[in-house]
């Protein structure tokens, strides 16, 4: 999930005790067990409303609660976006998946009163090849993108290095896909939503550094067309004002003394980094 406007709640960014990762990395966890019944779920057929209740059904076995529900009144545990949805669609049971959807998936978890907050994206299997073909070149691109960041968040010196690296990527294809910009990744921790923004395109200022101690949620999210955007009536789903497709990845990194874990990831992020020739270290659990 996103900061709303485009700013983080909290004034001051907070650096977090290995004591303080490690329950952040417990939540993720639990987030990436959610995508894994979500993953399995998923198909023609299934209304988003159900794909919201195994969301839900993932968080009770594990003891744990939506931090999503409840937040500036959000009333589902997910966020599910289909196609030209950009973000914060509300999961509904008259809404049906159909074959060849791209479907973005936002989920989070807090535990012992830490936050986990990561999302992926699927092209659903069947429909028109054309459709579907390039509706996965989106998603590809943006998952790509997303460890694109991760990567400089590793190797980079500062916040805004992150969302520089994503911005040489992404406009490097043909034709290129939109960098949604009203949107942005954020810090998080005792909080869902907390400093620094994690901003997914190049501006002048390199923001602040990168220091250990600081978990970032970097998400990219692209566009096929422009990236204008038009919230729908119910104050939540956000939509292209073109009709485009959209897409999202997330993943909620934490960088401490010895390098960068990705909490969202079962092996921190090892098979997704070593084409970057980078080695996540976990700390111990």
């Amino acid at each position: 999930m996103h900061s709303w406007d485009g700013q983080a709640s909290s004034v001051a960014i907070q650096l977090w005790d290995h004591q303080e990762i490690l329950k952040m990395r417990r939540a993720a966890l639990i987030v990436h067990a959610i995508h894994d019944g979500l993953r399995g779920a998923i198909h023609p057929g299934i209304s988003t409303g159900e794909l919201d209740r195994v969301a839900l059904n993932v968080l009770e076995e594990h003891g744990a609660k939506s931090n999503f529900i409840g937040y500036y009144d959000y009333p589902a545990q997910t966020c599910i976006s289909r196609n030209a949805v950009m973000v914060h669609g509300i999961p509904s049971d008259t809404e049906i998946v159909e074959a060849g959807d791209l479907v973005s998936m936002d989920c989070g978890a807090v535990l012992d009163g830490y936050h986990g907050d990561s999302a992926f994206s699927v092209v659903v299997p069947g429909g028109d090849k054309t459709l579907t073909e390039r509706r996965q070149r989106l998603c590809d691109i943006t998952e790509a993108a997303m460890w694109v960041g991760v990567a400089a968040m590793a190797t980079e010196s500062h916040v805004g290095d992150i969302g520089r690296a994503i911005d040489g990527f992404v406009t490097s294809f043909t034709p290129e896909p939109g960098i949604v910009e009203d949107f942005t990744g954020h810090g998080i921790g005792t909080a869902m939503h907390m400093d620094p923004d994690v901003l997914n395109y190049a501006t002048r200022s390199r923001g602040p550094k990168l220091r250990p101690g600081m978990v970032l949620c970097i998400e990219p999210i692209l566009t096929e067309g422009k990236q204008d955007n038009v919230t729908l009536e119910d104050g939540w789903t956000t939509v292209t004002q073109d009709g485009s497709d959209a897409c999202h990845w997330e993943a909620q990194v934490a960088l401490h003394e010895d390098g960068i874990w990705v909490l969202s990831e079962p092996d921190g992020g090892a098979a997704a980094l070593e084409p970057f020739g980078i080695t996540p270290v976990p700390l111990g659990e």
